[in-house]
């Protein structure tokens, strides 16, 4: 990580100074916001107000998590505790949790992730075909971070597919009402639609949260704007306090609702707004810092800024020009073990493989780079990749086992009554939802209340009463299965009669893909069998055996398994990465890979690249480029595949934007020999076969 010194800037020590008044923070890449948002909330608590009064919103748990640890070495852990530090859906849920009643939610709603929605919207469309229903699913989740519901959206649709995508929504919008549930966009307007119309609730939120902070400001969407417009417009004008930190150059996320429209606002709705801005930057060297500020200085600029740092001049950027994809890809490895090889002492420091990033515009030209990785023998993770336990088919599995934990669980509930799926439908599922919403009761213990019979129909009522007992005969089963040879018995005769390899097969167009689905099912038994046979992963030392445990025991701390296999470590490896998801992070030295008009800036064929389009391209260069602390390289390609197609390739006008002519370093003519030789060296190790 970048080093800061031990006190704030003049800049930094402003923002956090500043009290009595909305404030934004012109936060550059690298210039300690964070510090700054944890030092601020050390200084509010130090002017008088009370932990749980502070309220600091971001948009990852992972920054979440951060900002929590460092407020706690700040200011204490009994302190941090009390504070509010979520992201903006968080802070929905618990609005909705304690407020929900007045919107007529009950307290237990459901939240569907996001293959639960598919799966609603494909039912409420009637299609098989997930491509379709995943086109709505976007279209729709725009039209929500713009604030529209079903009506407002189907006024102003530009074409016929807009307009079965708006009758889908109204669709989609009854069943979610009918399940008590909501999705991740409803966790932002419905918070603020409770804060709009129910003034009781308004003033009690505003009372609790005296000083809202935001960060990454800039990635917010006119919903989320408008829900810390509710939260902050006390009616004493006084009172209306918040710090915002942000950077309009870094607004990369247009393409799912945010619009750096919200920076523009925030002077007009706040006419008293204080704009600080940080331009130190504690990362990268003056040559990375003067080709991203040459590059970001042709789009219009809301507030000015230029980055500048202590670190001197640097080794200059470099560019790298290869004849193909495969050429590049071996020149990016030989360039990294040529670093690798070569850092010992003063000069460059102690390098290790995790130092290394190279970054790109899509998913696709990530392939390549991994067959070079492979081939080199370096170790390499593919960032943003998805994780196991995150495919849906996992997700189906786990649903039905934290029912057999929990049975008020309602979303894994409806989850498991649904996949496969038991000729029980919507209509049902909305009566069932309702009945237990008046009872007071979750969806499962409702399947047994006698009156049930009165709202739901004869047949239903026969599948509801199967299924209830059905669950329960299971949670029997994994009370009293113990060991790894029967929890796989039991577990595989569980999948066997609820047809879970055939609904793979119906759900999935492709074979193959089908065939992989289930290989991951099989994959993921064995993984709870053995923990039911005591068998722990081996360490790498030893094995260690602990005692047998039945199935419900696994069941019932799964959850807990599932965090520890999902939480990130430190591991040693180079990083592949989309830009996108770059973004907050930092490595001594980075590569861009594919720096050519049509992959970056992005532009599909037959596509206009429209002024905003660009500008938003351009940030993303900005943003990979104050990715790197000691070096860069950027490489572009003389021909390039388009589809089946070999084609000419242009490089990126954000290369001439950089001006890198215009810097005037003078290289030692020795450590040039030197690094020609080793990566010579490296890519002539690189041709041969692994032994």
């Amino acid at each position: 990580m970048a080093t800061e010194p031990s006190t704030l800037n003049a800049a930094q020590m402003e923002a956090v100074n500043h009290l009595h008044g909305p404030c934004l923070v012109l936060a550059g890449a690298g210039s300690g916001k964070t510090r700054v948002i944890t030092q601020k909330i050390a200084r509010l608590l130090q002017a008088g107000l009370l932990p749980e009064q502070i309220a600091a919103i971001t948009f990852t748990n992972k920054a979440a998590a951060e900002m929590r640890e460092r407020a706690e070495t700040l200011i204490g852990k009994r302190a941090a505790k009390k504070l509010l530090v979520s992201t903006f859906h968080s802070l929905g849920v618990r609005l909705l949790r304690e407020d929900g009643e007045l919107l007529g939610l009950k307290q237990q709603f459901s939240i569907l992730d996001s293959d639960d929605v598919l799966g609603v919207l494909r039912e409420a469309g009637a299609t098989t075909d997930a491509k379709l229903a995943r086109s709505w699913q976007w279209t729709i989740s725009l039209w929500k971070n713009q604030g529209l519901n079903s009506a407002q959206a189907a006024g102003q649709c530009k074409n016929a597919d807009e307009q079965v995508a708006a009758r889908v929504m109204a669709l989609y919008e009854e069943r979610l009402a009918a399940y008590q549930a909501v999705d991740f966009d409803d966790l932002i307007s419905l918070p603020l639609k409770l804060l709009i119309q129910h003034e009781k609730a308004r003033s009690k939120w505003q009372e609790r949260l005296r000083h809202v902070l935001v960060d990454e400001y800039q990635d917010t969407n006119a919903v989320q704007y408008e829900l810390l417009r509710a939260l902050v417009d006390h009616p004493d004008e006084r009172r209306r306090i918040f710090t915002a930190v942000g950077d309009d150059d870094q607004s990369i996320y247009g393409w799912r609702g945010a619009t750096i429209e919200n920076l523009k606002r925030l002077p007009q709705d706040y006419p008293n707004l204080k704009v600080i801005a940080l331009e130190q930057n504690y990362r990268s060297t003056g040559a990375i810092l003067a080709a991203a500020n040459n590059v970001i200085s042709l789009n219009p600029k809301i507030f000015a800024k230029k980055l500048w740092s202590e670190f001197g001049e640097g080794e200059p950027v470099r560019v790298v020009e290869c004849d193909n994809e495969t050429h590049e890809a071996e020149r990016a490895v030989a360039r990294i073990q040529a670093i690798h090889a070569n850092a010992t002492g003063a000069h460059t420091g102690t390098t290790e493989w995790k130092d290394f990033a190279l970054l790109y515009r899509a998913n696709h030209l990530s392939r390549k780079l991994e067959e070079a990785m492979r081939k080199a023998q370096i170790p390499y993770k593919v960032s943003g990749g998805q994780s196991f336990f995150d495919r849906a088919e996992i997700k189906d599995l786990c649903a039905w086992m934290r029912l057999w934990v929990n049975q008020d669980d309602d979303p894994a509930f409806l989850r498991a009554i649904t996949t496969p799926k038991r000729g029980i439908g919507h209509t049902t599922l909305g009566a069932l939802s309702s009945f237990a919403g008046q009872w007071k009761m979750s969806m499962f213990e409702s399947l047994f209340q006698g009156s049930l019979a009165a709202a739901v129909k004869d047949k239903a009522l026969g599948s509801l009463h199967e299924f209830g007992r059905y669950v329960n005969d299971l949670q029997y089963q994994a009370r009293h299965t113990e060991g790894s040879e029967a929890a796989k018995v039991m577990l595989l005769a569980w999948l066997k009669e609820i047809g879970y390899e055939q609904h793979l097969y119906d759900h999935e167009e492709n074979e193959k893909i089908a065939a992989s689905r289930w290989t991951n099912v099989l994959d993921f038994i064995d993984w709870v069998a053995r923990r039911c046979g005591g068998e722990l992963e081996n360490d790498g030392t030893t094995t260690t055996e602990t005692e047998k445990k039945t199935v419900l025991d696994v069941a019932q701390s799964i959850s807990v398994i599932l965090s520890l296999a999902e939480r990130s470590t430190d591991q040693n490896l180079v990083t592949l990465s989309t830009l996108h998801a770059s973004k907050g992070l930092e490595w001594p030295h980075v590569q861009l890979i594919g720096v050519n008009e049509g992959l970056l800036p992005f532009r599909a064929e037959g596509e206009d690249m429209t002024p905003e389009k660009l500008e938003e391209e351009r940030r993303l260069m900005y943003v990979g480029i104050t990715r790197a602390r000691r070096t860069l390289a950027v490489s572009t390609l003389k021909r390039r595949k388009r589809g089946r197609e070999t084609v000419a390739a242009v490089p990126s006008r954000f290369i001439a934007e950089m001006r890198l002519d215009e810097r005037t370093v003078k290289e030692d003519p020795r450590e040039k020999l030197k690094a020609l030789r080793a990566e010579f060296a490296a890519r002539a190790a690189l041709a041969k076969p692994p032994a």
